[in-house]
């Protein structure tokens, strides 16, 4: 389905920590022939800290500043595949950028599944140490919400193929006609 012939709008990725964002956003810009982004990075590329660093100094609020603009300079690219910090949707500045100017895929995962895709991470500031579990509990309650209602279409990665679900995300994309079947 890449390369087809209509030019699409950004599509932006959001979720919780651990969902695939970034790895299922990459492969699907690729297909797409959309320029990949993934906020965080960018948020660390132009501080020149990692997010762990940020929170340290800065705290939670400091970090969230800086994510809102980064998120408001990216949404007003054109041809852009986003992919979103887990709590990005808090802000509401956040949620009005993202809704103006894109597709909003809301990548679903457990909370055993995600337990198992961050556990090892030392980049999550947010679920460092003992409690990982509670935390990211107490997160999907405060998160969630939003998702489901940001979001213009969801799909589980739990316990799928990257592939699978990009080819899924493709084929959603083609029915809400924001990607077209490129003609034989």
């Amino acid at each position: 389905m890449g390369g087809s012939d209509k030019k699409i709008q950004n599509v932006y990725l959001i979720g919780p920590m651990g969902a695939g964002k970034t790895s299922i956003g990459r492969q699907l810009a690729r297909k797409l022939g959309l320029e990949f982004y993934d906020s965080d990075h960018v948020v660390e590329e132009r501080t020149g800290a990692s997010i762990p660093w940020i929170y340290d100094i800065e705290g939670e609020e400091g970090f969230l500043q800086r994510e809102i603009k980064v998120i408001e300079e990216l949404t007003k690219l054109q041809g852009v595949l986003l992919a979103t910090g887990g709590g990005t949707v808090i802000s509401p500045e956040n949620r009005k950028a993202l809704r103006a100017n894109g597709f909003i895929v809301y990548l679903k995962t457990s909370l055993d599944d995600q337990m198992e895709r961050v556990k090892r991470s030392k980049k999550r500031p947010l679920i460092v140490g003992a409690g990982r579990r509670a935390v990211l509990k107490n997160l999907r309650v405060e998160r969630e919400p939003f998702y489901e209602k940001l979001a213009d279409i969801s799909y589980n990665t739990d316990g799928r193929p990257l592939s699978v679900v990009v080819d899924e995300i493709l084929k959603g994309l083609q029915k809400k006609g924001i990607l077209q079947k490129k003609e034989k």
